[in-house]
């Protein structure tokens, strides 16, 4: 099992800036991908950002420029660096992952973290 720990969350105003955090532990190994995801009210989760092992990244295209995924893999961490935030960034945001393990891939969420972005 895989546990993720989201942090970084909380209320900011428009044009700030917060970054988030992920913490993963319990099975690591295996881990081939993390990646951000967030909920707003009323709307289905979607994908903000992935990161591969190998640091490979991918971002809906909307968010490019203004957020940015990194890892440390020594600390088992993912982050988003989310710049110049709108209303409309206002969400849970997930943490996730995906692990190969025993030729079957295993998905991971964490408790996700509130951010709202208001004035």
């Amino acid at each position: 099992q895989v546990q993720l720990v989201e942090s970084g969350g909380g209320l900011v105003q428009p044009g700030g800036s917060l970054r988030l955090s992920c913490i993963a532990s319990g099975s690591v190994s295996g881990i081939y991908v993390m990646g951000w995801y967030r909920q707003a009210p009323g709307k289905q989760r979607e994908l903000v950002a992935t990161i591969t092992s190998l640091s490979s990244t991918n971002y809906t295209d909307s968010l490019k420029g203004r957020f940015t995924i990194s890892r440390d893999n020594a600390k088992n961490t993912v982050y988003l660096q989310m710049n110049s935030l709108k209303p409309e960034d206002t969400a849970v945001y997930y943490c996730n992952a995906k692990r190969w393990f025993e030729s079957k891939v295993s998905i991971y969420w964490g408790q996700g973290t509130q951010v709202t972005v208001s004035s």
